[in-house]
């Protein structure tokens, strides 16, 4: 496979990984890491891909997601019009690894996906094993968008995540993907610390009082200035291994005496950048 169109972030971030720039001919809006992507041709919003556009760029293979709820028109047009296509629909931290494998393989480097693979999984055993097991489980509630208010159940990557800093996910006893809750309900479970991941709105465009000064979560504890983190969505909202660099920051902010801050640009170490 030569030419190859990603239409999504994290497919765009997996391919990256896998040494398949030179390959990538084309890749939808959103796609931001690493800066090299946002040289490639874009084909359009992730959730309202061009097709005309994905044709134009004669790809061999088309790596599409299932990833967020509306990617579906994206994967029946690609049907529609005969183009060459792999579907990923990550749920879980594992399937990340698998999704992994498979675009290797669909792209004819099953070896060299097998290694990333395996660095990814090692990686996330390194990080469970260096958390503390002598304290209480913290109670983290993860924020993906405020109005109305969703947050991950589960059957979400971000409950594996919770679980791998040896954590819970306030909302894991809700056997979903997702959650459409309110913040009563979330000041009602009683969280010890809250994760501000609005998916696709970057950092400096969320106002910390806004969220402080809710009513229903006014005087809690999880809103202190040291229990309330907004964090960069693209370490969390996108099933690729940059998760690693979102698990050891999360695991820094929890633990600081044990994780240092990760180095962005390196998911996977160094070595493998």
């Amino acid at each position: 496979m030569e030419r190859i169109v990603s239409l999504c972030p994290s497919n765009t971030e997996i391919l990256f990984l896998l040494g398949l720039k030179d390959r990538i001919v084309g890749v939808d809006n959103f796609s931001d890491w690493p800066k090299e992507a946002e040289q490639l041709p874009r084909c359009g919003p992730d959730l309202d891909i061009d097709i005309d556009k994905v044709k134009a760029l004669r790809p061999d293979l088309v790596v599409a997601s299932l990833s967020v709820p509306g990617m579906e028109k994206n994967i029946e047009r690609l049907r529609r019009e005969g183009i060459p296509h792999l579907v990923l629909a990550p749920k879980t931290i594992e399937d990340v690894a698998e999704d992994i494998r498979r675009t290797g393989e669909a792209a004819g480097i099953g070896e060299r996906a097998e290694r990333v693979a395996e660095r990814f999984e090692r990686r996330l055993e390194e990080i469970r094993r260096r958390v503390p097991q002598d304290r209480p489980k913290p109670r983290l509630y993860w924020e993906w968008w405020p109005k109305p208010v969703f947050t991950p159940g589960k059957r979400n990557w971000l409950n594996d995540v919770s679980e791998i800093v040896g954590g819970v996910n306030i909302f894991g006893d809700v056997d979903r993907e997702s959650v459409q809750t309110d913040w009563e309900e979330v000041a009602r479970r009683e969280p010890d610390v809250a994760l501000i991941v609005w998916t696709g709105v970057p950092i400096d465009r969320i106002r910390k009082e806004r969220i402080t000064d809710r009513p229903a979560w006014k005087g809690k504890p999880f809103v202190r200035e040291n229990r309330l983190h907004i964090l960069e969505e693209g370490w969390y909202c996108r099933p690729s291994p940059r998760l690693l660099t979102g698990i050891e920051y999360l695991a820094h902010l929890l633990y600081p005496e044990t994780f240092s801050p990760p180095d962005p640009d390196a998911p996977l170490g160094r070595e493998w950048a």
